[in-house]
């Protein structure tokens, strides 16, 4: 019997922004079709969020000329609220997202398990440029 373990990819940013506020944005489709993209030239025509442990979620992510898009979703395994969200993706791979409060700032740190198809380098810079829009999103309004 072989056990595969897969590599772990960290990305992180802090939002000069409260954790509630944060929190929503992360969470409500509303928000996440605005910031849920690595670059302007794609955008998310449709999310749906049902966050709770055993709730699932699905984005779409599109690219704007209409070449390619895909869905990108899971099964949330553990949500505490303000702190903690983990969940499984469609291909049984694992993430977890720590929120932390830093006075009026909040850190948040993302840490998934690498797929085989992109190299490591490919995968953690399409993470960060999302969760950096998310940072810029987030911090202007």
């Amino acid at each position: 019997m072989t056990t595969t373990t897969k590599t772990a990819i960290t990305v992180e940013t802090t939002i000069q922004a409260p954790v509630a506020k944060v929190w929503e944005y992360w969470n409500q489709p509303e928000h996440i079709k605005k910031w849920a993209f690595a670059s302007d030239d794609w955008h998310v025509p449709a999310s749906e969020n049902d966050l709770r442990t055993g709730g699932k979620f699905s984005t779409t992510m599109a690219a704007k000329d209409g070449s390619f898009s895909f869905d990108f979703g899971g099964v949330y395994t553990q949500v505490k609220e303000h702190k903690l969200i983990e969940y499984t993706l469609g291909d049984e791979r694992k993430v977890s997202i720590l929120f932390s409060s830093i006075g009026e700032a909040t850190k948040i740190v993302e840490t998934f398990e690498a797929e085989d198809t992109h190299s490591v380098e490919m995968q953690q810079s399409g993470w960060q440029a999302i969760l950096d829009n998310f940072k810029k999103y987030t911090e202007a309004n």
